[in-house]
């Protein structure tokens, strides 16, 4: 029989009842006698282990198995819980997930028995005496993972032996043509780097600022899925010299190192005009053939793709359609009527009525995409209690809001992030046990998340009651790296000491550890967190603690913008940055330190005359006043100057892509009603 059908619906659930356990084990370890979480551990572990046996996977099945037995003995009495046991099945928990992590990328559980694993659990389960000390101390052996070794022989032997196609090597030939340079380049990041991707990412986005990369190994989409060990390879045609492109790569930070090497210009470049026939044939079969075995393969599953929708909303959803083909019928009877006995009312009518019905299938069509912020951080308490043992600090994690829903797309990329502030508050943030006591502090550190809806955006605090960040430190660190200068620093307040933080290889950790480095990692949270469409700030009290603020936007799709004129182009501007609009004759315009500002009702303001940054042809004819306007990024306001207003609009996000490089200025393209394209404005980055 096959089960590949069912396959999705067996990851899904699989992943709801791991976390289920995880939750529950936690809540059993404080609460060892609590009757209701023991009997719910077991029905969910019963649940898994009849879901793995009916897919056919035994290795699942097995220690699952062996996983029930113990939560029986619990359930019936006959056995206690204790530290070493939740250790042991928090470390069984992590192996099903690798198990589950394997189906998802091959639909197959590997071939990991986890012997040692079960050991522990049939130990445990015939009452050794001997069992707690031995199984103690295999727990910790694996909290701390061996780090990975890189060889770099076994590296550059893989890169050398890139098969090259012919419009590479033409590539190669042509760019000798014209004067620049051809590099091989392997870049090895750091084993204790979390975020290889971003870091990948990273690299990618500094070298194509010089020049263009045209091949990498492994692929493009399997560095941005992670699929790679912690080195990539790319060939790399720039003007600049091997020294220069050197210090580009190793500009991001986290990267261990990078070989660079010059690829010879190819000795014959094959440019083949006029295909022979049978040459076509060939391929074509081989294109049959590969779409052949593309369809066996698709019982890979998509991962992340579902979503879990009420009944009612799909009902509503189905009604508003039903809606729209009447309003279709009523535009269609009119345009088939006779036009004499068309009035302009009723045609407004059917209008405003389509109108309606489109406002209202946005709405329905957004809710039914929106999910809970609960499924990205009902995995966090489980992490904060492994760090706790881990760095034997006494913390815990309190957590509010968890109801609040973000955008599928935005749900998905926010894991990582949310994951890093919440190491970093753990193993910078939090000071020891003696520390805080001799601060007069309660000896168990807190950390909290908090989420709750703020208009159209989503707010995301990261807080932690440790020491704070010392602003001192940060200038110093700042100073000797050459970031500032002493006069720099002199001038410079609280909160742009701060944003330090966030610049690329910056940190305040004297010693960067496998957990994380307060600033390590922080220009990747606030990069992917600008990606999508939010910002990030960080507060802090010396001594009470420190505080990130995450700002995103609710959904990545559709929003209501102001459409503005600068010159002869249509920009779009997201209402959501938009604090006010004003116009300020040209004579209260000054000058600050070179800067054109204004003062707006006791505040100054700095203005951006937009035509200068995109280029635009200025009108000829000025006026006498400005049209400015004001935009915010958390705490931060600027006038923008444009030429005119045109009026609020509902407006399609389109992303501009891969189809052209573009500036962070352009957060993507839309659609006008006349075909036109206006890009749309990005207010963080201006600001």
């Amino acid at each position: 029989m096959d089960m590949n059908q069912y396959l999705d619906i067996f990851i899904d659930e699989t992943k709801e009842h791991l976390q289920n356990l995880n939750e529950q084990i936690l809540i059993l370890e404080k609460e060892p006698e609590n009757e209701s979480t023991i009997n719910e551990i077991f029905r969910a572990a019963h649940s898994l282990k009849g879901m793995a046996g009916t897919m056919g996977y035994k290795r699942m099945q097995r220690l699952t198995h062996d996983m029930e037995n113990v939560f029986s003995e619990i359930r019936n009495g006959k056995m206690k819980c204790n530290d070493v046991l939740v250790d042991i099945l928090f470390r069984g928990l992590d192996a099903l997930e690798s198990y589950l992590a394997n189906i998802q990328s091959a639909a197959d559980e590997g071939t990991e028995d986890n012997e040692d694993i079960i050991q522990a659990l049939n130990e445990i389960l015939n009452g050794s005496i001997k069992a707690t000390a031995e199984i103690a101390a295999t727990v910790e052996t694996v909290e701390a993972p061996a780090t990975p070794v890189i060889n770099l022989d076994d590296s550059l032997a893989k890169f050398k032996e890139l098969s090259m196609a012919d419009f590479e090597n033409h590539a190669i030939a042509q760019a000798y043509n014209e004067n620049q340079n051809v590099f091989g380049i392997t870049v090895f990041v750091q084993e204790t780097c979390i975020l290889k991707a971003a870091r990948a990412f990273l690299v990618f986005k500094a070298l194509e600022e010089e020049g263009v990369i045209i091949k990498s190994e492994p692929s493009v989409q399997d560095i941005e899925d992670e699929k790679f060990d912690y080195d990539f390879s790319l060939i790399y045609i720039t003007k600049h010299n091997l020294e220069e492109v050197k210090k580009k790569v190793l500009s991001v930070s986290e990267i261990k190192d990078a070989i660079i090497d010059v690829i010879a210009k190819p000795e014959v470049v094959v440019e083949q005009v006029v295909v022979e026939e049978k040459e076509k044939e060939k391929q074509v079969e081989k294109t049959n053939t590969n779409k052949k075995e593309q369809k066996t393969n698709t019982s890979k599953p998509v991962v992340n793709r579902s979503v879990r929708v009420d009944i009612e909303k799909l009902d509503v959803l189905m009604n508003l359609v039903s809606e729209l083909i009447i309003a279709k019928n009523g535009l269609v009877s009119i345009n088939s009527n006779d036009k004499a006995d068309v009035s302009a009312s009723n045609f407004n009518e059917q209008i405003e009525y389509l109108e309606r019905v489109t406002t209202s299938l946005h709405e329905s069509v957004m809710k039914v995409r929106m999910v809970p912020i609960e499924s990205v951080v009902n995995r966090f308490p489980r992490m904060i209690r492994d760090l706790s043992k881990k760095l034997d600090k006494p913390m815990e994690l309190f957590m509010t809001g968890e109801e609040t829903e973000l955008d599928r797309t935005v749900i998905d990329e926010i894991g990582d992030p949310l994951m890093h502030l919440l190491r970093n508050s753990a193993d910078h943030g939090l000071e020891s046990s003696k520390e805080r006591q001799a601060a007069g502090k309660n000896p168990q550190g807190s950390i909290y998340l908090d989420a709750y809806q703020d208009g159209n955006n989503v707010v995301i605090e990261v807080r932690d009651d440790g020491a704070g960040i010392n602003i001192d430190k940060v200038r110093q660190k700042a100073i000797a790296k050459g970031q500032i200068t002493e006069e720099q620093a002199e001038t410079m307040t609280e909160k742009e000491f701060i944003d330090l933080l966030f610049l690329p290889s910056f940190s305040t950790a004297d010693k960067i550890s496998d957990v994380s480095g307060r600033g390590v990692g922080l220009d990747v949270v606030k990069t992917k967190i600008e990606s999508l469409g939010g910002d990030i700030e960080a507060r802090t009290v010396r001594g009470q603690g420190s505080t990130f603020i995450i700002r995103l936007p609710l959904t990545l799709a559709i929003i209501q913008a102001l459409m503005v004129e600068v010159g002869e182009e249509k920009y779009a501007i997201p209402l959501g940055s938009i604090q006010t609009i004003e116009d300020i004759p040209l004579e209260e315009i000054k000058h600050v330190q070179g800067q054109e500002v204004i003062n707006l009702r006791g505040v100054v303001l700095p203005i951006i005359r937009l035509e200068e940054i995109l280029d635009v042809e200025p009108l000829e004819n000025k006026n006498e006043s400005l049209t400015v306007v004001v935009v915010s990024k958390g705490d931060r306001f600027a006038g923008l100057v444009v030429d005119n207003l045109i009026g609020q609009q509902e407006i399609v996000i389109k992303s501009i892509g891969k189809y052209m490089e573009t500036s962070k200025l352009i957060g993507g393209a839309t659609i006008l009603g006349d075909g036109e394209v206006a890009l749309i404005l990005d207010a963080n980055t201006l600001v």
